[in-house]
């Protein structure tokens, strides 16, 4: 049986949890980012339960485990191509979760944007002459290096260090929605950042060493019906995304979801 296709799906039973919010994503400053982002009305975040042992090898049962949850199926939300909050609706039939590795405890792992001159000392971002990266604009020397393989300044981050979470969040929230308005200083971008990620992510610290650790593990989802692609959406970009969050020791599932399109404006 291939990966990710049902089979014996181990028992594991999960619940929606409503009560719980993520501060990050609703305070005002960060609404008012998202707006101008393109983003706001586009991105949630979601809470569930769960009731197993959390296996990370057994990944793929997990999570098709989840998609065929009778408490998930009323309430895991997604975007219509009309712009709606929906549920699924279709029965999953195959699903691929990729590792995404978690190991940055601080933002530390941005400064060398400023030592590479992509960000002058003041905080403004560099600006550079206009350019397509389909389909997105680049007119500064950060989305350059976010998107640019060739760019002189790509390497700064190496693959291992752009499959971080960290930085898929700052690179996701960096190139925003269709009608992104770009911030000149780097700060909001970072701090944004960093509230998601510490909403997000569970840490604890170690017994012995004392060691700050995290404890998440976390995988980019995609699930098919029998029709191809059914969520995150039936449009693949590289800006619509589901990211899931597992919490092995509260046992709880963070979904953080992303549909590319025109975010809210007012």
């Amino acid at each position: 049986m291939a990966a990710g296709e049902p089979g014996d799906l181990g028992s594991y039973y999960f619940r929606f949890l409503p009560q719980k919010t993520f501060q990050s994503l609703s305070t005002q400053e960060t609404t008012s980012r998202l707006r101008q982002w393109s983003m706001l009305g586009r991105i949630k975040a979601q809470a569930f339960g769960f009731d197993q042992v959390f296996q990370p090898y057994r990944k793929d049962d997990f999570v098709m485990a989840f998609f065929k949850d009778p408490n998930v199926i009323p309430n895991l939300k997604l975007l219509s191509d009309s712009g709606q909050w929906i549920t699924l609706g279709t029965e999953v039939k195959k699903i691929e979760a990729l590792n995404v590795p978690c190991t940055q405890l601080s933002m530390s792992f941005f400064k060398r944007l400023y030592n590479e001159d992509i960000v002058r000392d003041s905080g403004h971002i560099v600006k550079c002459l206009d350019s397509f990266c389909d389909p997105f604009l680049i007119s500064d020397e950060l989305r350059k290096v976010l998107l640019v393989e060739d760019s002189e300044k790509y390497e700064i981050f190496s693959q291992p260090d752009r499959e971080e979470f960290l930085f898929c969040l700052f690179k996701h929230l960096c190139l925003g929605g269709a009608l992104c308005q770009y911030e000149d200083v780097l700060n909001p971008y970072l701090e944004t950042t960093k509230l998601i990620y510490k909403d997000l992510v569970s840490v604890r610290k170690h017994p012995q060493t004392k060691e700050i650790q995290i404890t998440s593990f976390i995988f980019k989802v995609t699930a098919y019906d029998s029709v191809g692609v059914c969520y995150p959406s039936t449009k693949s970009h590289e800006q619509t995304f589901s990211y899931f969050i597992v919490d092995p020791i509260k046992r709880h599932l963070h979904v953080l979801y992303h549909c590319y399109g025109v975010g809210e404006m007012s």
